[in-house]
């Protein structure tokens, strides 16, 4: 995470900002805006909020640019902040949601996209991760897609080992579950 193609690394990146260079900042969002919104989407499953929460968290990130403690930790450090605005958006749309009465049997029993879109492999992926809860998906997305190891999870969440192990693993089960009652539809 800590270089991009042309062998910059974060640390000089981030010490160039300090020093004023705006367009080093540019240079930081284009090296870690798809793989930090690819989360966020998953995260809060629409791109409009996805797109809000990374707009927002790169603005944050520059504005406390100065107590990035380790320049060259950049990476989990923004995506701290990312995870942060995750939650804070998808606590802001679960109490939007409330105005609706939620039939949890009825949610589990929806029908699942139409044959032209479970043709799609990553729509159905997708639309199985939008069934997990918000930690067992947090937890899920940071250990199998971003690939980040237990210490690194609860650095970022605030959680325990064990507990994002447990979150890992139920989202794990429940996926399973998921897909395996969407191949018999």
């Amino acid at each position: 995470m800590g270089k991009d193609n042309v062998g910059t690394s974060d640390a000089d990146l981030v010490r160039r900002v300090r020093a004023g260079d705006t367009d080093a900042y540019a240079e930081i969002v284009a090296r870690y805006r798809d793989r930090l919104g690819r989360y966020a989407v998953h995260m809060l499953g629409d791109r409009e909020d996805a797109e809000e929460a990374l707009q927002d968290t790169f603005v944050r990130a520059y504005r406390s640019l100065a107590r990035c403690d380790d320049p060259a930790r950049f990476g989990p450090w923004v995506y701290g902040i990312l995870v942060n605005r995750c939650r804070t958006a998808g606590a802001r749309s679960a109490r939007r949601r409330r105005v609706f009465v939620r039939n949890d049997a009825a949610l589990n029993g929806a029908a699942l996209p139409d044959a032209a879109l479970r043709a799609d492999f990553a729509d159905l992926v997708g639309w199985a991760l939008a069934r997990l809860g918000p930690e067992c998906r947090e937890a899920f997305l940071l250990k199998h897609v971003e690939d980040l190891e237990y210490d690194e999870m609860a650095k970022l969440t605030g959680a325990g080992i064990s507990a994002l192990k447990m979150r890992v693993k139920r989202a794990c089960e429940q996926l399973r579950a998921i897909l395996s009652e969407a191949e018999h539809v």
